[in-house]
Parts: structure tokens; sequence; C-alpha cells
């Protein structure tokens, strides 16, 4: 028996000495480093667009506006967006995944147990038999082929993970820009309720001057559509005040009933968020942190494809009894115990085995590029959105001007029609040229606000206030 043993050492220990001496560890995650960085053009120093120096990348983004009823949307939206769900399962399922790649990295183990019995009519007496044994079985990794596929599996694990950090800041901005929007339609009524009270003192007073001769018809048509185009506009903006509700309520997993309440302000925008440096944008953006996963993925696969048409090595071996007796099962005189090897190494396929590497290959040229796109995109959009930024700052600042300026005209007007020197139509178009203003500096107060959620987004800071990894 001490033979056999020597024997079965001896022999595992062969085979791992073969495996030792014949892998090649994978070196992807360094070659997806290699392919990664080679696929983009050079980052500059700093933003082109930044006309300042820019300091850390903002995290915890949300909290900056100092709304709480919007921070606690960004966080119901978190829990119960069915997008985000899904998105969540995705990372179980690719964990999952990963494990099951991994598995034949380790010895399968199984145990068997039977019992038979015959009876005859007549003749010999009746026969029971008795068996329970063990089976073990492994394949040698001689070339690392299921190495690599659990590497490329957790790649994608790490891919899907960032992929759904991704997905929770793409929610949480979505949930601002739309609790935004749905602030503003609220201002946008009352600013369009507002042109219509005027443009119905018009009408009235045009009818009056029509009765008595001092307007012509033309005069109350004209005064009578000017009002039913300001009741369409102002319906309109009802209109855009409930769908944005709905849409509110939908984000955070509500049904969509138009109810949510909001704060009846666009917040102050808050300071502009550093946008540290274009050479840390790669790193930082779980987007970019999911390509590269894949780039990874992808060069894995290439390794199983290639180590696929090389032989593979498998070992199994099972011990077990049989016995007419229950009790005889685990006699050692009983116990049979047997191994074997097999040696498979692939001779003809028709040609699948090398297209599965050129599909794996060309998986890779895809992964690099898509990087690179998502890349050159990323910083793109944060270019843009620091230009956007400055213009915005310049419009807002010329339409407070018109703003100030048109109120203080309207002022003006009302002293001077109480002193009989202006007609009251100029005062009530003076005063249309208000709304009007401050209709367009809301729109701008609230492009500033959602300019500060894109930038932020586009930086990959953490609405949270950590990073994503």
């Amino acid at each position: 028996m001490n033979h056999r043993l020597v024997k079965i050492a001896a022999l595992v220990g062969a085979s791992a000495l073969l495996a030792g001496c014949a892998s090649i560890r994978p070196v992807n995650d360094a070659r997806s480093a290699e392919l990664t960085a080679q696929s983009v053009p050079e980052a500059p120093d700093q933003w082109t667009s930044a006309r300042e120096r820019v300091g850390e990348v903002q995290v915890g983004w949300i909290t900056a506006f100092e709304d709480p009823v919007l921070t606690s949307l960004v966080e119901e939206a978190q829990r119960n967006n069915p997008s985000l769900q899904a998105a969540a399962a995705s990372v179980r399922r690719a964990n999952a995944l990963a494990v099951q790649a991994g598995a034949p990295l380790l010895p399968s183990v199984s145990a068997n147990a039977g019992a038979s019995r015959q009876e005859t009519l007549e003749g010999p007496p009746d026969f029971s038999n008795f068996n329970a044994g063990l089976q073990l079985s492994y394949e040698v990794d001689l070339w690392n082929r299921i190495d690599a596929g659990e590497a490329g599996a957790l790649a994608s694990a790490e891919a899907a993970e960032a992929d759904y950090v991704f997905a929770q800041y793409s929610i949480a901005g979505a949930v601002a820009r739309t609790y935004f929007l749905v602030i503003e339609a609220r201002q946008q009524v009352d600013v369009a309720q507002g042109i219509v009270d005027a443009l119905e003192e018009i009408v009235r007073i045009v009818e009056l001057r029509y009765q008595y001769g001092f307007a012509s018809e033309f005069d109350v048509s004209l005064a009578e559509s000017d009002l039913a185009s300001a009741r369409d506009t102002l319906a309109a903006a009802q209109n855009g005040e409930i769908e944005a509700l709905r849409s509110l309520e939908a984000l955070v997993g509500r049904y969509p009933a138009g109810l949510l309440e909001t704060a009846t302000d666009l917040p102050k925008l808050p300071a502009a968020p550093g946008a540290g440096l274009p050479s840390e944008l790669l790193e930082r953006r779980p987007d970019l942190i999911a390509a590269e996963r894949d780039v990874a993925a992808a060069l894995n696969s290439l390794s199983v494809a290639r180590a696929a048409r090389l032989p593979s090595l498998s070992l199994s071996t099972s011990i077990g009894g049989a016995s007419g007796q229950l009790e005889d099962v685990v006699d050692p005189t009983n116990i049979v115990w047997t191994i074997a090897g097999n040696l498979l190494a692939p001779i003809f396929q028709g040609g699948a085995l090398d297209a599965a590497f050129d599909v794996a290959d060309a998986d890779v040229n895809a992964a690099v590029a898509i990087y690179a796109d998502t890349a050159l995109n990323a910083f793109t959009e944060v270019e843009s959105a620091l230009d956007r930024g400055l213009f915005l700052r310049d419009r807002r600042a010329a339409l407070e001007t018109n703003v100030s300026r048109s109120r203080n005209a309207l002022r003006l007007s009302n002293l001077q029609y109480q002193q009989g020197e202006i007609d009251l139509f100029d005062v009530l178009g003076i005063q249309q040229r208000v709304f009007g203003a401050e209709s367009s500096l809301l729109a701008i107060q609230r492009e500033q606000l959602n300019q500060h959620i894109e930038l932020s987004l586009a930086l990959g800071g953490d609405w949270r206030g950590t990073s994503p990894r």
C-alpha cells in the first residue's frame, strides 16, 4: 500500500512540475493598461477650457446645492430606481460567473452510494449488493487557460461594478436636473400667469376704448390675439410642470401622480467645482474604468482561445468498496482504488479553434477602440462643460442687467403714467418686457445648475462624497 502511495505522490508531483514549467502567468492587466494608454492622444497638463487654476474634483456635489429635499429624492432613487436595480443584478450575475469560471482550478470531488437486490422465483438464494465510493477529478492548467478564464470573468465583474457606479452617478444627475426643471416650470407658470393678467387688462381697456370710439376693431382683435397666445403659453407651462413632476416621480420609483412636493425657488449656484487634471480623468471616471476592464476581459479571452489550441491534461482517481453486506463495504479487502490520466491534444477541428482565436483577437481590437472612443467623449464632455460654464456666466450677467433695467424702466413708466405723460399701453408693454426678461433669467439659472451637474458627472465626481475606487 505504501508503495502505491509513493507512486501517486510522484505522479501528482510530476504533473505540478509540468504545469509550473509550462505555465506563463497572465500579464493581461499590464497589457490592458499599455493598450488603453496607447489608444488615446496624450492629454495636456491642464484643461484647455480652464481660464484659471483648477482644484481637486468635487465629491458630494448633490449636497452642495444645500437642498435637503433634493438630497432625499436622490437617495430614494438610489434605492428604488428600476434601472439601478437591474444594474445591481448584473453585478451579482457577473460575480457569480467569476466564481463559476474559477471553479475548475480546484479538484472536483463527488461521492456515490448505491444498493441493489436480486431475487429469483426459484433457484439460487437472493443476492444483495452495496457499494460506496469517492471520485476526484482535476484538470492540470498547463497553459493557464482556466486561470485566464477566471481572470477574464473577474475583469468583467469589475466592469459591471464600475458600470453600476456610473449608473448611480447618472441617476443622481437625472434626478437633480428634473428636480430643477420642476421648480423652474412652476416659476415659469407664475411668469406666464402674470403675462395673461396684464394682457387681460389690455383687452379690457381696448374694448372700453372701442366702445367710446377711441380704438378700432383691429386694435381689439390684435389685443385678443395676444391674450390667446399668452393663454396658450400658460397652458403649455402648466403642462410642462406636471410632466416634469411625473418624470421626477418615476425616476425615484414612485407612481407618477404629479403630486410630489419640491422647493419653490431654484437653489443658489454652488461654487464652480475643481476640474483636476486631464490625466486623472482616465483613472477616476467609472465608465472609463469599466471600458478598461472590458479590454482586460477581452485579453484574457484571447489567452483562453490561444491555450485551447494546446494539449490538455486531466487526472482522475476513485476509491470505493462493494459487498453483499452493508457493514463489509468499508472492509479494506473490499476497497478498490484507481487512478487515471488523460492527455488530449487537438489535431483537426475544421478551423474552429483558429476561428475562435480570430474572434477573440477582434474582440480585443474592438474593446480598445471602444475605450478610446469613451475616453475622447469624456475629454470632450469636460472641455465643453467648462466652456459652457463660462458662456452661461456671461449670459446670466447680461440677463440680470436686462431684468434690472427693465424693472427700473417699468417703475419710471408708472410714474410717467400717473403724471399723464404716457399711455397705459406703454406701461403694459414695458411690463411684458419685464416678464420676458424674468423668464429668460429663470431658464439661464436652471441651465447653470444643470451645467454644474454635467461638469461634476463628466469629471467623475461622486455625488455621495466618496470616490468610485
